[in-house]
């Protein structure tokens, strides 16, 4: 509140919710300065249906409350303004409009595609946040679920817990302080929390959340320390942006990982075959360099950095405490993609062995032609295979080609480096002298090419069978594994 002076007259007014000033209105039996300045019981009826309908409209409602200050008075500087609130005479409201951001509904929805519970927590009035939150698309047109601050103070950590299993998710007339009781039940339910902020009161909140959201445009100094993410534009839409863009990364991460772990499987198992068996070596450290260190670099570049597909924000959210390497991705990378690699480069090497007149347990010296011939094929084999894991990780449930082959162009760089490494290795005379490859004849180059087609078609039909989309399930946000993300 404040005093105004006007005309000779000083005038106390008080602007605030309507329901904080209701009990300091006068009644229908009071006077103020000896002159009727009340507000009878009729009045604050009508006034509440406004209060409804200026709220409903979805707009932010402020009453106004005043009384004139007799001369007697006396208003001493520095004093609290709470002694003079008493006897007012409601003025009227002011509606204030606050349209949601266009951008705001998408980014709900998103949400709601992605798994995640979105609650409206706002000192408004009841009706205006559930406006707000019907056009937000938090919740549906005429629900009316809702809790107030004053129920939540009334309300322990368990019974907020059982409403927020009931399924409410706009929370009015609250306070800041308010929100870390929101935070523990939100918790107690195994549910991850993000929560955004600006006040100093938001702190103890933001710090609890298991991510803290601090606005950067009108957060405070606090909130921004106590937070661990800072919203540079204050915009909603940019946090979902911002787990759409997460979600990419460790999916990428993944993805990359298991590129790169297939091919450990064909340049492993010829060291075990030598070892158990008396057969050649397909292998050597310079080759296994060849391809860790050289042709797999790029396309590791590339997959790292595609952007999010259409399925991101489609998956229920991870389990936080899920790591990089899991089960489902260590068969796939060693038991599927690096075993059928393996087995394609062993046969290719030893075809050409048997061909060449091989027997088995026959030792060949490192020059042989037939020795080099033979490694080169498993050696452009492998890289050429890789081709067909590199577009079959580009996409979980689809082919990868859908992505196009040109949007990434680290993705095409890398292609066309294992295509024409492993031509060159098997043709090039320099390249031949380095790696200690030699030629094959065209069928046989043709047939590691032939490889690419069986891993991916092989690949396909793994996707169908074992990972279909995964509906989103239970409640929102809740702390579970998303086994179709791997």
């Amino acid at each position: 509140g404040g005093i105004v002076e006007a005309g000779g007259r000083r005038l106390f007014v008080v602007k605030g919710a309507f329901e904080a000033l209701r009990p300091l209105l006068a009644d229908a039996e009071g006077t103020v300065a000896g002159e009727d300045r009340t507000t009878p019981a009729d009045r604050i009826g009508a006034a509440t249906g406004v209060l409804q309908e200026l709220a409903a409209a979805g707009l932010r409602v402020i009453a106004v409350a005043w009384r004139e200050l007799a001369p007697a008075e006396e208003v001493v500087a520095g004093d609290e303004a709470d002694p003079l609130e008493h006897d007012l005479v409601l003025a009227g409201f002011l509606g204030v409009e606050d349209p949601v951001r266009p951008e705001v509904p998408g980014a709900v929805a998103r949400c709601h595609r992605a798994g995640i519970e979105v609650l409206m927590i706002t000192g408004d009035h009841p009706a205006t946040a559930l406006a707000v939150a019907a056009a937000a698309g938090i919740v549906a047109v005429g629900d009316t679920t809702h809790c107030t601050g004053e129920e939540l103070r009334a309300l322990t950590v368990s019974g907020l817990v059982e409403r927020l299993e009931q399924g409410v998710r706009v929370f009015a007339r609250t306070t800041p302080e308010q929100k870390m009781k929101i935070v523990t039940a939100q918790k107690r339910l195994e549910r991850v929390v993000a929560m955004p902020g600006d006040g100093v009161n938001d702190a103890p909140a933001l710090r609890a959340a298991d991510v803290g959201i601090a606005m950067g445009r009108q957060g405070t100094d606090v909130a921004r320390e106590s937070a661990q993410i800072v919203l540079l534009d204050d915009n909603f839409a940019a946090i979902v942006d911002g787990v759409e863009e997460g979600r990419a990364v460790f999916g990428n991460m993944r993805r990359f990982t298991s590129y790169v772990l297939a091919s450990n499987v064909p340049e492993i198992l010829p060291y075990l075959l030598f070892i158990l068996l008396p057969v050649p070596l397909a292998l050597n450290i310079v080759h296994i360099l060849a391809i860790d260190l050289g042709t797999d670099l790029v396309p590791a570049m590339g997959r790292g950095q595609e952007p999010p597909d259409p399925e991101t924000m489609a998956r229920p959210p991870r389990d936080p405490h899920q790591g990089l390497l899991t089960p489902g991705l260590m068969v796939r990378s060693y038991l599927f993609l690096g075993l059928i690699e393996a087995l394609w480069s062993l046969a290719l090497f030893f075809l050409v062995l048997v061909q060449g007149g091989w027997q088995y347990g026959q030792a060949l010296p490192a020059d042989a032609p037939l020795y080099r011939s033979a490694v080169g094929i498993a050696l452009a084999s492998i890289l050429l295979l890789q081709i067909a894991n590199l577009i079959g990780r580009r996409h979980e449930r689809a082919s990868g080609l859908d992505r196009g082959l040109f949007a990434n162009p680290l993705i095409l760089a890398g292609i066309l480096i294992q295509a024409v490494f492993s031509f060159g290795l098997l043709y090039w005379a320099p390249l031949q002298r380095v790696l200690a490859t030699g030629p094959v004849s065209g069928t046989v180059y043709g047939l590691a090419w032939l490889g690419v087609v069986v891993l991916f078609a092989l690949d396909l039909v793994r996707k169908a069978c074992f990972a279909r989309p995964r509906p989103v399930t239970g409640h929102p946000g809740r702390r579970r594994a998303d086994p179709g993300a791997v």
